[in-house]
């Protein structure tokens, strides 16, 4: 008996530290997030102040260095080039240290920003948890498009593609 209830404990436990945050996201149309954090060279950004006045891409992976991040992160450095020559700002974030999002985008030639979340600020503020891998589309300062149950290696596929949906590229 005791072996059982370990295991429903178990169970529970991990379907809600791994469930889909989708019904506590953002909802489109929502405004950008208002929220500071440190980038991956150890300046703050001003989530508000630097992407709202363009066409913006936030991806959250789980943890640098790891197989599924590096395949969804490269996914949207083979997707940047397309993104930036239509203007398009990508952004990845997770909650791994600057040092460790510095060392992620050198070995793997990532030409966009990366974004600390050590302390959760970020994820709590797109209200996503902090394992989930999700991704964020902002259109003057609003909310229209996100995907929550991020892709691993067709993040920049399926960023572009919505994109092209919505007739920004």
């Amino acid at each position: 008996m005791t072996v059982k209830l370990i295991y429903t404990f178990l169970f529970f436990t991990l379907t809600i530290m791994f469930a889909s945050s989708e019904d506590k996201t953002l909802s489109i149309g929502d405004p950008l997030p208002n929220v500071i954090a440190l980038d991956h060279e150890n300046n703050e950004f001003d989530f508000e102040a630097n992407l709202s006045d363009s066409v913006s891409v936030v991806f959250f992976y789980p943890k640098a260095h790891t197989p599924g991040c590096t395949l969804q992160a490269c996914s949207m450095r083979d997707a940047f080039t397309t993104l930036h020559q239509k203007g398009i700002q990508v952004l990845g974030v997770s909650s791994d240290s600057p040092k460790s999002q510095k060392s992620f985008k050198e070995k793997y030639s990532l030409p966009y920003t990366l974004i600390s979340d050590k302390s959760g600020a970020v994820a709590e503020a797109f209200g996503k948890g902090k394992w989930s891998r999700q991704a964020y589309i902002f259109y003057e300062n609003k909310l229209i498009w996100k995907d929550t149950k991020g892709a691993t290696s067709k993040q920049g596929e399926e960023a572009i593609s919505a994109l092209s949906s919505l007739g920004l590229i």
